[in-house]
């Protein structure tokens, strides 16, 4: 039997699936939740204890130790797949060599470093004004130089809206500045959007689009990932829109097939999107496993990690029309929470009882679903309001 190494933030779900394939499962991940599967080969980063605080991710996280506390499973794993939060450019140095292990994108340098990718797609598809700045002071003069624009500042190679802020002072700069790169770029006001891909050699395949969910879409200052609902259509976009429904998906179906051929992408690859009046707008790839996975395997019946892996080998799986509607929402804590335990059956990645989750960080996520839109949106209000008794 084959050894999978699954390395990533967050590798619950993945695992899940890993466990219904013929593999032996190892898995290396930041987060250590109470519903995580029970097996042999499993490390984390994060240690819950009771009374004790988990800390902040975005100060607390590096990849390269995930890299670290995998090293026993490197040598004698026959695969990896890295999940979001490890890159296969993360393997350097003396992991390089593992890199031939990987089932996933190993040249991704043009689509995680947004500057590069805007520059490789401004010319064919509708994408925002982007510039590689070094300073504040490049920041500033930018968007005083353009006052009928407003800009976002973030970090040129990340995911997740984390350290994403709207460039309206310094304040939010500083507040960001850390040791890696940024980019200042054009503010799309809009709809947030996302297409799922396959990619095998020379071909893409589009299997489902969604409403990709910040939390901007629930009144928050800021754009950190929040979930998505899919599949998409009239009533899970959530808002009207200026084109007809099917046309919208059409779009997005070509230009995510096209996006992933043109950067030669396989396996599962994301593709987000805004779209208003003026079009739809690239925003940027992920060339990995995305925040969908689970709605994807809910709505259509399949195993996204066999589809996967089978994509990696150059095998498209056959996939039907959604059967039903899957809305996934990470609930982040409004303040300090000392987890109780909830009797919910549609609650994953929950902390261990007793451990205190910091404000603002996440603490479980909702994912729920129906083949009715109206009675799965009411299934998440009413979850959510339970878990608002928390605080």
């Amino acid at each position: 039997m084959d050894k999978l190494l699954l390395i990533g933030i967050n590798t619950r779900s993945m695992v899940n699936s890993a466990l219904k394939l013929n593999y032996e499962v190892f898995s290396t991940s930041y987060f250590s939740t109470s519903d995580f599967p029970t097996i042999k080969n499993s490390k984390s980063i994060l240690h819950e204890t009771e009374n004790e605080s988990t800390g902040e991710f975005d100060k607390e996280y590096n990849p390269l130790k995930l890299l670290e506390e995998s090293e026993e499973y490197l040598d004698i794993v026959d695969y990896i797949i890295p999940i979001s939060g490890v890159l296969a450019s993360d393997f350097t140095g003396k992991y390089q060599k593992y890199q031939k292990k990987i089932l996933g994108n190993l040249d991704i340098e043009k689509v995680e470093n947004k500057y590069k990718f805007y520059k490789e797609i401004k010319e064919e598809f509708l994408t925002p004004e982007t510039f590689y700045v070094k300073d504040i002071d490049e920041a500033i003069k930018i968007q005083k130089s353009s006052q009928d624009k407003q800009y976002i500042i973030k970090p040129n190679i990340g995911s997740g809206g984390y350290d994403t802020n709207l460039l309206d002072n310094e304040l939010n700069f500083e507040e960001n500045s850390s040791d890696c790169d940024w980019i200042v770029q054009e503010y799309v006001d809009g709809v947030t959007l996302s297409s799922s891909v396959l990619g095998i050699k020379n071909k893409a395949k589009n299997i489902i689009n969604s409403r990709l969910l910040t939390s901007r879409d629930f009144g928050e200052n800021n754009f950190k990932y929040v979930g998505n609902i899919l599949p998409l259509d009239e009533k899970s976009i959530l808002t009207k829109i200026n084109k007809p429904i099917n046309e919208l998906l059409n779009e997005m179906k070509e230009i995510s097939e096209e996006l992933i051929r043109k950067f030669r992408l396989i396996g599962s690859n994301g593709i987000d999107f805004i779209l208003n009046d003026k079009g739809l707008y690239v925003i940027e790839v992920n060339p990995r496993l995305q925040g969908t996975y689970e709605c994807c395997q809910q709505a259509l019946g399949i195993n996204m990690l066999e589809a996967h892996i089978k994509a990696c080998q150059n095998e498209l799986i056959e996939i039907g029309k959604a059967e039903y509607y899957s809305y996934k929402k990470i609930i982040y804590a409004p303040t300090a929470i000392k987890y109780k335990k909830l009797e919910l059956n549609n609650i994953y990645d929950t902390p261990y009882v007793g451990t205190i989750t910091e404000k603002e960080e996440p603490l479980l996520t909702i994912i729920e679903k129906d083949k009715d839109f109206d009675k799965l949106n009411e299934k998440i209000k009413k979850t959510n309001e339970i878990i608002d008794k928390l605080n």
